[in-house]
C-alpha cells in the first residue's frame, strides 16, 4: 500500500498545482518520500489552500524550486519498485487526481496506479459501525475529517500548517491501527490505541 498526501495550490486538479508530496510504503514505513515544487505556469492559486498548507505565493512560484513535472517524475521513480501501489490516505481520491493530472502535464504515457484506493475515512467509519458506535455527523454528513480520525485512533490533531509528509505519516498510522489493531510508526508510539485499553 502506498500511503500518500498531496498539498496543492487549490482543490481542483485540472486548474491547480501540486506544491508538495509526502508518501511512504506501508510495508516498509522507513521508505519515505517528500519533495516540494513550484506551481506549473498558469496554475490557479487559492489563498485558502495556502492557509492550510502553510506555503506562501512566493514559495510556490519560486523559480529555484523544481517544477511540478520534475516532482512527479521523482515520485514515479521512487514508487516504481514498490510491491503494492494501491494509493491510500484521507480523501485519497484528491491526491490520486492531482498526481494523475500532474503526470499528464509532465508527459507520462503510462499511469502506474489503480483507480481504486483505500480511504482512511471509510476505514474509520466502518470501524465505528463494526464496534457498535455511531460515526459523528455534522450538517447531515460524516464529520470524520483527518483530525477526527486521528483522535478516534488515540492520536492528537495534526500540527498546523498541514505538511504532506506529516499527513502521509498520520494516514499510515491510522491505517495500521484501524486495519491491523497495531501501532506502526515511532512518531506515534507514545499514543495508545483507545480500543486496546
Amino acid at each position: 500500500m502506498l500511503v500518500v498526501d498531496v498539498e496543492a495550490s487549490g482543490t481542483e486538479a485540472h486548474k491547480h498545482s501540486i506544491v508538495s508530496v509526502g508518501a511512504l510504503d506501508l510495508a516498509n514505513p522507513t521508505n519515505r518520500f517528500y519533495e516540494e515544487c513550484r506551481v506549473w505556469d498558469g496554475a490557479h492559486i487559492m489563498d485558502e489552500a495556502l492557509a492550510v498548507n502553510g506555503f506562501t505565493k512566493e514559495q510556490i512560484t519560486d523559480p529555484k524550486k523544481q517544477s511540478e513535472a520534475d516532482l512527479v517524475h521523482a515520485f514515479m521513480h521512487w514508487s516504481k519498485d514498490l510491491p503494492e501501489k494501491t494509493l491510500a490516505g484521507q480523501n485519497v481520491s484528491f491526491d490520486r487526481d492531482f498526481l494523475k493530472y500532474a503526470s499528464e502535464r509532465a508527459g507520462h504515457t503510462e499511469w502506474p496506479f489503480a483507480y481504486r484506493t483505500i480511504d482512511t475515512h471509510t476505514l474509520c467509519y466502518m470501524h465505528y459501525v463494526t464496534h457498535g458506535k455511531q460515526p459523528p455527523v455534522m450538517k447531515n454528513r460524516s464529520a470524520l475529517d483527518l483530525d477526527a480520525v486521528l483522535n478516534y485512533c488515540g492520536i492528537p490533531e495534526e500540527p498546523h500548517p498541514h505538511n504532506a509528509l506529516t499527513g502521509a505519516l498520520s494516514h499510515a498510522e491510522v491505517i495500521s491501527r484501524l486495519l491491523y489493531g497495531r501501532k506502526l510508526l515511532p512518531e506515534f508510539s507514545q499514543f495508545e490505541i483507545p480500543w486496546k485499553k
